[in-house]
């Protein structure tokens, strides 16, 4: 490949994956002009949504999957892998955008959330009903649409005789743990179950799964895995992505809002039951010290949270020592995922790169 050429698949992944995913979305728009234009609407939202933004994570662990399972970038079929993979974001889209119906968030990534941009369109144009559910129906509809895009794009692409057979385990079983995940974790919010066992068995399934360990299951099967890649991708997949879900239950309550792109707090606003809650509840009870658990369960579910109020219940966190048995359970999956992953025979260059983003999957600040 020439210096003037496309930039190596491994050396610019993301940019790859956006590409691919960009001509992807622009193809099916033209196919929705042909219903009607006023459907475009819905196509562009979900276009902006996919392409204004995100990490391609999760193509990025079913790439490195691939390539650690003995996938070569320079195969005829390299373009094929990545279109199968970019079919990643699709599910992702499927998931924030309904995530953030049903959380009520205002903001993603910095700007409206898709079901408040179209109650903005329904008030400013003076339609009937309330703006309110027009953009709840609209955001269905588009989350939606991209879980039907992501299985074509994911069928459609030019893989290897047998492929699509090999992934259709990871592909089935990824899409019905994420919405199992996702069940249980509003089930939590609503019931008030505050157990630790049931926060990480959220992790597990609504994150972990279809955010590291199927994706790389994915790229793995892509490729023919020997088994014990497949085992070991996922135990790191699961430990990783529970990791990588704790740290962002922090960011949650205590990230910075220009990095991470939500407001400060929103977590306990949405009265998420995360580990962090769990864990200080349940230190606040074997202390006896109602006032903390007080303080935390006040936040907890609280939309109008302000300022003061979420110092409160950072403090209350902190000092419950919820933070340190968070960060201290990142530690020890980060290490055991590790561990899995070095006892298989996975292939250079993937097992370098699975090394490096464990580290920044675990201990980042965004």
């Amino acid at each position: 490949m020439s210096t003037a050429g496309p930039a190596p698949l491994d050396d610019a992944l993301p940019r790859h994956v956006e590409r691919v995913l960009a001509g992807y979305l622009d193809r099916r728009r033209t196919e929705v002009l042909g219903i009607d234009p006023v459907v475009v609407q819905a196509a562009d939202a979900l276009a902006g949504f996919v392409l204004g933004g995100g990490k391609r994570l999760r193509p990025t662990f079913a790439w490195w999957g691939w390539r650690g399972a003995g996938g070569d970038p320079a195969d005829p079929h390299a373009q094929g892998v990545l279109s199968a993979i970019a079919s990643l974001e699709l599910i992702q889209a499927c998931a924030l955008v309904h995530d953030d119906l049903m959380d009520a968030s205002s903001t993603r990534r910095g700007r409206p959330t898709v079901h408040v941009e179209f109650a903005r369109t329904h008030a400013a144009n003076g339609w009937s009903g309330p703006p309110a559910r027009f953009g709840a129906a609209v955001a269905i509809l588009v989350g939606d649409l991209a879980q039907v895009w992501a299985d074509d794009m994911f069928h459609a692409a030019a893989l290897p005789e047998g492929a699509h057979t090999r992934a259709a385990e990871p592909w089935r079983a990824m899409r019905t743990e994420v919405l199992s995940g996702q069940y249980l974790d509003v089930l939590a919010q609503a019931s008030g179950d505050t157990a630790e066992s049931t926060a990480l068995t959220i992790d597990r399934f609504k994150t972990a799964a279809y955010t590291v360990e199927r994706p790389l299951h994915l790229g793995a099967a892509i490729a023919g895995a020997d088994p014990r890649v497949v085992a070991a991708y996922r135990r790191y997949g699961a430990d990783i992505g529970v990791a990588f879900q704790l740290r962002d239950d922090l960011l949650g309550v205590f990230g910075d809002p220009r990095v991470t792109g939500k407001p400060a707090g929103d977590d306990l606003r949405e009265g998420k039951r995360t580990l962090l809650v769990a864990a200080a509840l349940q230190r606040a009870e074997q202390r006896g010290d109602r006032a903390a658990a007080d303080v935390v369960l006040s936040a907890l579910g609280d939309p109008d949270l302000d300022a003061a109020s979420l110092d409160r219940a950072r403090s209350a966190l902190s000092e419950l020592g919820a933070v340190q048995s968070v960060e201290q359970r990142i530690a020890a999956l980060t290490g055991a995922a590790l561990d899995a992953l070095d006892s298989a025979p996975v292939a250079e260059p993937g097992r370098s790169h699975l090394f490096e983003l464990a580290e920044r999957a675990t201990r980042r600040a965004w």
